[in-house]
């Protein structure tokens, strides 16, 4: 018999989360419990704010469904480390869609992980080779939690850092916000000793220490972060501008396009245009522009034309051969 009630409230949470209904008699059976004790542990989890659903008849059982908010999980070993390495996994290569929630999701988890399953997650990922595109820079995913976590907490962040010609430099700074642009992460931040805003490339950051300073943000001189790098990478590169219409409403294509290409201008219902500049390869951009999988036609510039072109008739070949 489980005396304890808050054990009891976290083994009976952790036999809701599992897909299934639960007959009283068997969380009874299982918790060491009277039936009676259930319902009163039921009631006291629903005030926790767990959407705990009763069915009617003579067994009567308890399923745990979808409320309002996200309440706390109750993880088994297992199921901690698939999620720690599944979230490593796509914090370290910058995969498209994984942002700065997923990373602060990893610094939380990691924080409470115990040791014996900390060994085990990195044993996981050690053991595996993910498929990842030749310039997309692996970056050690404690980097990425140490900012998330400065970021999160308002604290000074201090680290190495290593220029694209390779001049090595330490900076203090106050962490704003990380930034993945799909290949790469990005740490928008105001570097103390410069006295500016600065953005870094994370896979050319070493040695992250969270200095336990405390600081209130700054506010940047534009209105995202996104648009803060967006700006300093167009600086900092040779840009050109394209222009591409899509036959597919400009909200469907809007929620197909990274933030970073620009939202696309509607036509009609049915057609919208997308006009912008990007510093990313002619070579780069055809491919990112396939894989919306849209009807598109590109107006300019004529390198993407002639890409485009000669990517389809590659592809072609293939199918045919």
């Amino acid at each position: 018999m489980t005396s304890d009630t808050p054990a009891r409230l976290l083994q009976l949470l952790s036999l809701l989360q599992t897909p299934r209904e639960w007959p009283g008699s068997e969380l009874s059976e299982r918790l060491g419990v009277s039936r009676r004790t259930v319902r009163r542990d039921i009631d006291r989890l629903r005030e926790l704010g767990y959407p705990v659903q009763a069915s009617r008849g003579a067994e009567g059982g308890y399923r745990l469904v979808a409320g309002k908010a996200m309440p706390p999980l109750v993880l088994d070993d297992e199921e901690a480390v698939a999620i720690a390495v599944g979230l490593r996994a796509g914090a370290g290569h910058a995969v498209e869609g994984v942002d700065e929630a997923s990373v602060r999701a990893l610094a939380k988890l990691e924080q409470v992980l115990p040791g014996r399953l900390r060994h085990r997650v990195a044993t996981l990922q050690a053991a595996t080779t993910p498929l990842t595109s030749g310039d997309g820079a692996r970056i050690a995913p404690e980097t990425l939690t140490v900012m998330a976590s400065t970021i999160a907490g308002g604290e000074r962040l201090r680290f190495a850092y290593r220029s694209k010609d390779g001049t090595p430099s330490r900076r203090l700074t106050e962490p704003y916000r990380l930034v993945s642009t799909g290949r790469r992460w990005y740490l928008v931040a105001y570097d103390l000793e410069r006295e500016d805003w600065r953005t870094f490339r994370v896979d050319r950051i070493t040695e992250p220490f969270a200095t336990g300073a405390r600081f209130t943000p700054r506010e940047l001189p534009t209105g995202s972060a996104a648009e803060y790098l967006r700006q300093s990478m167009y600086r900092r590169q040779e840009t050109y501008a394209f222009e591409v219409t899509f036959a597919a409403p400009a909200e469907v294509v809007a929620a197909r396009l990274p933030p970073w290409l620009g939202p696309p201008e509607p036509l009609d219902d049915l057609n919208c245009r997308l006009r912008g500049t990007t510093s990313d390869s002619v070579a780069w951009l055809a491919v990112r522009l396939a894989l919306l999988d849209l009807p598109f036609t590109v107006q300019g510039p004529a390198e993407l034309v002639a890409h485009i072109r000669t990517l389809g008739e590659r592809l072609s070949r293939a199918a045919e051969g």
